[in-house]
């Protein structure tokens, strides 16, 4: 049989011969049947943590004092916390802020520093979806929550100080269980958004997170569809949080400033600025800090990728190590609530 030759259905043997290739009609033609491989790529189920990708080989070493702060961390907040707890005089609106603050720390501090030593010590790089994404949420959230915190701290100082007798009527136990649900509705519902888009996002590709966190940005940008809302939206919810907390911290220690300066009793001008000064520069350092975060993140390739990770990290540890030092144990009070609980103990 020929190329040019017509083959009719009465021709059609079992087996026949057309343009040189052999039919088989009892088989299925090859081409009608659907092709076995899907071309879509397939989706990923987890993500791998890469910490520090130019310096691996340091990752021990940099864990010894890492392990230091977040142990040092942890002491100082539990301990803040049970003195709070234990002592009575201690029973006021000021303190059950500061024992927000030391929860704040706590959980922030159990939610990253855990997994960054878990891959130092143990090279534990995967992390799953959901854990990954409740990662997210909960620093995001955490983080704003801690900066609204020391705004309230800043406005507590500025009742105590430039009102002082109006401060038992204002700073009350219904104020700060307000402020408490405040603190957490708002940013919850803020920072919500960031960890939901990023999870609807189709991960296709590359899975490797060139970050110890799994940062809004550093996850993002592994996905496969157009991430530009996303990152919109972190940014402008970002300086709006920080920007109003840094705002209104900045307007109550300037009039703190203004009341401090007129005090004329000995001693009392130097004692009110070395409290309110060492609170100031804290809050300062924390907004600092992420706000140097939140811009390299921008410039990422302007910013070697190492400095972008450590400040990620040291972000986590720094405050929360400081928090109970500056705001806890420099307190009169607080000092001699820690003293009376060793005390016991022995």
């Amino acid at each position: 049989m020929t190329s040019g030759t017509i083959l009719t259905c009465d021709e059609l043997t079992p087996t026949s011969t057309f343009a040189g290739l052999h039919i088989n009609s009892e088989q299925p033609i090859p081409y009608l049947m659907a092709p076995a491989n899907n071309s879509l790529p397939a989706a990923l189920s987890e993500f791998l943590l890469i910490c520090f990708p130019g310096y691996q080989s340091w990752q021990h070493w940099l864990s010894l004092p890492l392990s230091l702060l977040f142990l040092m961390a942890m002491a100082a907040n539990a301990t803040l916390l049970l003195t709070i707890r234990l002592e009575a005089s201690l029973h006021e609106p000021m303190y059950y802020l500061l024992s927000l603050l030391s929860l704040l720390d706590i959980v922030l501090c159990l939610t990253v520093i855990p997994k960054v030593l878990a891959i130092f010590w143990f090279d534990f790089k995967a992390i799953s979806f959901s854990a990954c994404f409740l990662q997210m949420f909960i620093m995001n959230s955490f983080l704003s929550m801690e900066s609204c915190t020391f705004m309230v701290m800043a406005y507590d100082r500025y009742v105590a100080i430039c009102q002082p007798l109006r401060y038992p009527s204002i700073i009350t136990d219904q104020f700060v269980v307000k402020v408490s649900v405040f603190i957490v509705a708002r940013n919850a519902l803020l920072a919500a958004p960031i960890a939901l888009l990023s999870s609807r996002l189709h991960y296709c590709g590359k899975n490797i997170i060139e970050n110890c966190i799994c940062a809004n940005l550093s996850v993002s940008r592994l996905s496969c569809d157009n991430f530009t809302f996303n990152r919109i939206y972190q940014f402008v919810a970002g300086w709006i949080v920080l920007g109003s907390d840094l705002i209104l911290i900045f307007i109550s220690y300037t009039f703190i400033l203004r009341v401090v300066l007129r005090i004329k009793a000995e001693g009392a001008a130097v004692k009110a600025l070395s409290t309110c000064g060492s609170h100031f520069i804290l809050t300062l350092f924390f907004s600092t800090i992420l706000l140097v975060v939140v811009l390299t993140n921008v410039a990422r390739k302007r910013v070697p990728m190492d400095i972008l990770i450590l400040l990620n990290v040291l972000h986590h540890l720094i405050p929360p190590a400081l928090n109970p030092i500056v705001y806890g144990v420099r307190t009169k009070e607080i000092k001699q609530g820690i003293q009376k609980l060793l005390k016991r103990r022995v």
